[in-house]
């Protein structure tokens, strides 16, 4: 079971310090938040079945005892989980190469501490609108997708055809059915898909 996360960033990093300014900084900039100790702790959240279903982004430190910042990004671009929770590293070191390499590697930004404030929340707040983004992204796409699980292998058939921009004729000939079955079965098509017309269905069929 997925555990009920209300936090809109999660702090990881091992000094509780750090983790209680920024959950303070946040406060003040009404950011709600969630902290976590260490990289294996935020881990095994993951690995208890957590996944993003609201905006949210994660501020990781690079350098921890145990599983490291750098290392538990790699395991969440494995599983695809850094695009709707975009990752902001958090570093005291200043290490240009690492930077660069994570950006590249899809995190979100790159802070040296100290760092501004100001800056780092608006950071958090770009963040938070871009896995808002995504995740509509997402929930539209797998919508798509429920729906298209629901058709028929006949109205499947039906449905590629109709896309081809074949007439009812044809798609009849075809598929040796009759034209009023082949009528049927569009008409059904376009109500299961929630769609008026056979462009819109074609567009619609990008998405999954």
């Amino acid at each position: 079971m997925q555990p009920v996360i209300d936090a809109s960033v999660f702090i990881v990093d091992d000094d509780a310090s750090v983790r209680d300014a920024l959950a303070w900084l946040l406060r003040s900039r009404r950011v709600p938040s969630q902290a976590f100790e260490s990289a294996d702790a935020f881990w095994h959240m993951i690995e208890a079945g957590f996944s993003p279903q609201s905006p949210c982004c994660l501020l990781l430190d690079v350098r921890m005892p145990g599983l490291s910042g750098l290392a538990l990004f790699e395991r969440l671009v494995e599983r695809g989980l850094h695009h709707a929770m975009p990752v902001i590293f958090l570093t005291g070191h200043a290490d240009v190469p690492t930077a660069v390499a994570t950006v590249k590697r899809g995190a979100f930004d790159f802070c040296e501490k100290p760092f501004s404030d100001n800056a780092l929340v608006d950071r958090v707040e770009q963040a938070i609108a871009q896995s808002a983004d995504i995740l509509q992204t997402q929930q539209a796409r797998n919508s798509v997708r429920q729906r298209f699980s629901e058709l028929t292998e006949r109205e499947r058939d039906v449905m590629r055809l109709v896309v081809d921009g074949l007439p009812n004729k044809l798609i009849a000939d075809q598929l040796d059915i009759s034209v009023r079955t082949v009528e049927v079965h569009r008409a059904r098509v376009f109500d299961k898909m929630n769609v008026k017309s056979a462009v819109e269905l074609a567009n619609l069929l990008r998405e999954i």
